[in-house]
Parts: structure tokens; sequence; C-alpha cells
């Protein structure tokens, strides 16, 4: 009799859910294939990348192998209300959302997590590149994936002890390649498909062309301003500018010019160059403190402000129980209201949260 855990695996039909589910059910696991039903826009099911009908049949067909259950789940209207409404929400406040963190957030780590535990399940493993150790204190410390160019922990910072404590991550002591490979060993017809790296519910269509569909009101055209207040030229809408962007301004100047700033109160935005872009200061809200426990003094630790970004070297000092201020040696580029400043101490990911204007 298998007295193995159970195991419910978030399955896309792609190569790295595919290989953990693999993995575990190789190691024994009671292993259950799931895909979520995510929301695309009425008469256009098949553009969401992350469950079209080619993904969901693919994802069958792996479960299928390894002679595993597989289940779809409609999670349509969760992941609307909590990842596409904010999406929609945070642009036309004059933010750059990260979509990818409240979907880690609130639909795979809290929806589905739940799920999963209704069904008798003990885990919740995804073919996220990231390691868990068990640190001190019977804390569970969330480590950089092995691949470091695959590395998913600043997505994944989101999460708390109490759902790590119920999270499996298969492939982060593996490389990519590596990946590849054992799904050809395991005989899964996925080993060679591409990935994806746009956001799931945008398909084929520019961000800007969605953000018109449901916000018309974000293209609001307006003057582009440099440091003076002289004008170069005309936006077409905030929310279509994200700072450090060079490119589709339109501009005519004999430097390169670059967005440093985005004036809402006067619908304006600021450009200028290179030196003028970026600061020393960082401000974040809505901070989730990995191990549970604020910090009371202030502290030195890398700093991610993307998920592609290089880290720098960062003192860390809490403001409030949910807010930080970081501040930097020197200038970094492309701090950006709306993305995360994920924390790091070597391999151990602190946690992060939400870039922002300057907290009181």
């Amino acid at each position: 009799m298998n007295t193995k855990p159970v195991v419910v695996v978030a399955m896309s039909g792609g190569v790295d859910s595919s290989v953990a589910a693999a993995l575990l059910v190789e190691q024994g696991y009671n292993v259950i294939g799931v895909m979520l039903r995510l929301w695309s826009e009425q008469g256009s099911e098949a553009a969401n990348r992350c469950c079209t009908p080619e993904a969901m049949a693919m994802a069958r067909r792996v479960a299928a192998i390894l002679s595993i259950p597989f289940y779809a789940i409609d999670a349509q209207q969760i992941f609307y209300d909590s990842v596409v409404k904010k999406f929609i929400e945070d642009y036309t406040h004059n933010l750059t959302p990260n979509p990818c963190l409240e979907c880690n957030r609130i639909v795979r780590w809290e929806f589905l997590l739940n799920h999963a535990l209704s069904m008798g399940a003990d885990f919740l493993a995804t073919g996220h590149y990231a390691r868990l150790v068990q640190g001190s204190g019977d804390k569970i410390q969330l480590l950089r994936g092995v691949d470091l160019a695959k590395d998913q922990s600043y997505v994944l910072h989101v999460l708390t002890q109490k759902q790590l404590g119920h999270a499996l991550f298969p492939l982060g002591s593996y490389t990519k390649s590596e990946v590849r490979s054992m799904a050809k060993k395991f005989n899964l017809p996925v080993a060679e498909r591409p990935e994806s790296q746009d956001l799931c519910f945008l398909g084929e269509d520019d961000y800007r062309t969605f953000l018109v569909q449901h916000a018309p009101h974000s293209k609001l055209p307006g003057p582009i301003l440099d440091r003076r207040g002289k004008i170069l030229g005309q936006h077409q809408g905030l929310a279509f500018y994200t700072i450090g962007q060079r490119k589709g301004l339109h501009i005519s100047s004999p430097q390169p010019l670059y967005v440093v700033e985005k004036d809402a109160i006067n619908n304006a935005v600021i450009v200028g160059a290179i030196d003028q872009l970026g600061g020393n200061v960082l401000y974040a809200k809505d901070v989730n403190w990995i191990d549970g426990e604020i910090p009371t003094s202030p502290f030195t630790a890398h700093i991610k402000i993307r998920y592609r970004a290089h880290e720098v070297l960062g003192l860390v000092t809490t403001l409030h129980d949910d807010s930080i201020r970081i501040d930097f040696e020197n200038p970094i580029r492309d701090i950006t209201p709306g993305q995360a400043a994920v924390i790091y101490n070597g391999d151990n990911c602190l946690g992060g949260g939400t870039i922002s204007s300057k907290i009181q």
C-alpha cells in the first residue's frame, strides 16, 4: 500500500509542470494533476496562453502517460477579479504591475491550494524553479533555484509559512536543460515545447490595446515635458508609458531621453537623460516577510526591483508593519511603482513588497 503523501500538481501542458509531475510519480507520491481554466476575452477563449485547448489537451495526455488522474478547475472569475481587474486598475493609476505576483498570491497559492487541500491533498506542487529548506526554529526558507537564469523565487516572495508548508517545487535543484532531458527520459511529448514569456490573458494583443478596450479613459493624451517644463511632444496616455522607457516616445533630441516620471496631476510624461533616471531611495508597501517576523532594526541585503533585474545591495529599514524604505549607495535606474522589490540574503529570499511612492 502506498503511504506516500497526496500531491496535487498544477499542470499547464508545458515541460516544467509535466516533469514536476513525473518526478513526483517516480518518487512514489500519490499524484493528482490539475489545470486551471483562466479568464479570457469572450469569444477568444483560446487566447489565454496558460490554458488554451491545445495546452489542456497536452496536460491530459501527459497525465495519461503518467497514469495519474487529471481534473480541470474553473478559476475564471477569481482570475478576472484578482488579476485582470487589478492589472487594469493599476495601469490606470500610473503603476506598472506584475500580474504574475497576484496570480501566485491569490489564484495559485490561495484558491488552488485550498482546492487541493479540500481534495485531501497534503501538498501543492508547481513547476517553479525554486527550493525549500528547513531553517532554524522550524521556519521554511525559500531559496533561489539552482538555475539562476530560470530562478522564480522573485514571484514566490508573496508566500507565507503556512503556504510553504504545503508547497513542493520539484524542479528547484535542476537546470532547464536537465528538465528538458528528463522530459525525454520520461517519454513526455513536451520536451521541446517552447515557453511563452508574454502575459497569459493578453493573447496576441499589446497591453495598450487591451487597456483601451477595458479602460477607454486610459487613452488621454497630454504633453511630454523635460525637467524644465519645455514641451517636447505629446503622449497618448500615461498608462502607456513606464519608468525607464526610451522607445516609442516619438520626440526629437540630440541625446537619448527616457521616461523619468509620470505626473498624474498635470497628465504629463516627464523625460530626461539617463543620469536623471532613478534614485537612491525606494519605498515598498504590502511587504510580506516569508519567516513571518518583521525586522526590528535596519539591515543590509540584496534587492531585485524587477524579475530580470540584477540585484543591488541596499539598506532595508522597516517603517510600519507592512512598509519599508531601502537606501542604495548609488542611484538605481528603473525604480518603478507597481513592480516588486524582493529582498535576498544570499540564496535565501526574505520577502518583498510593492514599490510605491514615498510612505509617511
